[in-house]
C-alpha cells in the first residue's frame, strides 16, 4: 500500500473511452496526476496509429502507445515509429489461402505503412469512415497481400458471433499467426505469430527499465488478455468481456463511470497518505 506503480498501461475503447469515443475531463486529469507522480502511463490498443490523434488531442499530453495489438509501438511526440512487427507479404498470403478454404465468405481489410493507411475489398463495410482518404478499395482481393500489414482484418456475413468467429479463425491458423477480437461485431484481427499486446508493452516496458511486477494494467475485451496476463496487476472494468474477468485480479467501475480514474484515485490517495 502507498507506492505507485511505476507503469500504467491502459486500453482505450471500452475501457478509457466512454461509448461515444471521449475521453472524461476527470480520467484526463487523473492521468495527468499519475504522470506527475513520475509514473510512465502508455495506451495500449487495437487501434491503428492514425486513430490516436483524436484522443490524444482530449489529453493534456499525448501518450506513448502500442498499437494494433503490439505491432507497432509509437511516440507520438515525434511522430515516430519505434518499433514495427508486421506480416510479411508471403505470411498474409498463406493466412488468406487458409482462411478462404476455412470459410468461403470471408472478406480481408490490411492496415499498411504501420497503419497509417487501411486497404479493403469492396465488400468490406467501411461504416463511419467512409472518405477518409487514409482508406483505399483496392480492385481486387489478392492486391491487399502485397505490402506488409500491422494488422489483416477479417469478417464474414455468415459468423456474427465473435467469440465463435475468432475461435474458427485462431483454429485454421493455429501456429502461424495470432487472432483475437476487440469488438461485438464479428471482426477478427490477425497479427504475425507472438505478436499481442503483452509483446509490445514488455519491449517498451524494458525500454524504460519497467518490470512486469510493476505494471498495472486496464482492459475490457479478449485481445487484452495477453497484456493483462502479463502484467503484475490486471483490473478489469465492469462492463468487460467475460474472458477479462475471469482473468482479472481486480474489477472497477465500468469505463462509462470512469472505471480507471477511479481506480487510479485510490492508488494516489493511497501514496499521499504514505
Amino acid at each position: 500500500m502507498g507506492t505507485l506503480p511505476r507503469l500504467i498501461a491502459t486500453d482505450l475503447d471500452g475501457t478509457l473511452l466512454r461509448a461515444d469515443r471521449t475521453v472524461s475531463a476527470r480520467t484526463a486529469a487523473t492521468l495527468e496526476r499519475m504522470s506527475a507522480a513520475g509514473t510512465h502511463v502508455v495506451a495500449v490498443t487495437g487501434r491503428p496509429v492514425r486513430w490516436l490523434a483524436g484522443v490524444f488531442e482530449q489529453l493534456k499530453a499525448p501518450l506513448p502507445a502500442v498499437c494494433a495489438n503490439g505491432a507497432v509501438v509509437y511516440d507520438p511526440v515525434g511522430d515516430e515509429i519505434l518499433r514495427a512487427d508486421p506480416l510479411a507479404p508471403d505470411l498474409l498470403a498463406e493466412v488468406a489461402r487458409r482462411l478462404r478454404a476455412e470459410i468461403p465468405d470471408v472478406m480481408f481489410a490490411v492496415e499498411i505503412e504501420d497503419g497509417r493507411r487501411m486497404l479493403h475489398e469492396a465488400a468490406w463495410p467501411t461504416l463511419w469512415e467512409d472518405g477518409d482518404p487514409s482508406i483505399r478499395l483496392v480492385d481486387l482481393p489478392d492486391d491487399l497481400l502485397t505490402a506488409p500489414a500491422v494488422k489483416l482484418l477479417a469478417r464474414a456475413t455468415a459468423h456474427q458471433d465473435p467469440d465463435a468467429f475468432v475461435r474458427l479463425v485462431a483454429g485454421a491458423l493455429a501456429g502461424v499467426a495470432e487472432a483475437t477480437h476487440s469488438s461485438r461485431s464479428g471482426l477478427v484481427e490477425i497479427s504475425a505469430a507472438g505478436v499481442t499486446k503483452a509483446a509490445g508493452l514488455a519491449w517498451l516496458c524494458t525500454r524504460y527499465g519497467v518490470t512486469a511486477d510493476e505494471v498495472v494494467a486496464f482492459g475490457d475485451m479478449p485481445n487484452d488478455v495477453p497484456m493483462l496476463t502479463w502484467a503484475g496487476t490486471a483490473v478489469a472494468v465492469a462492463n468487460a468481456h467475460p474472458a477479462v474477468r475471469e482473468i482479472a485480479d481486480r474489477v472497477t467501475l465500468s469505463h462509462e463511470e470512469d472505471g480507471v480514474a477511479a481506480y487510479l484515485e485510490k492508488l494516489l490517495a493511497d501514496a499521499d497518505r504514505d
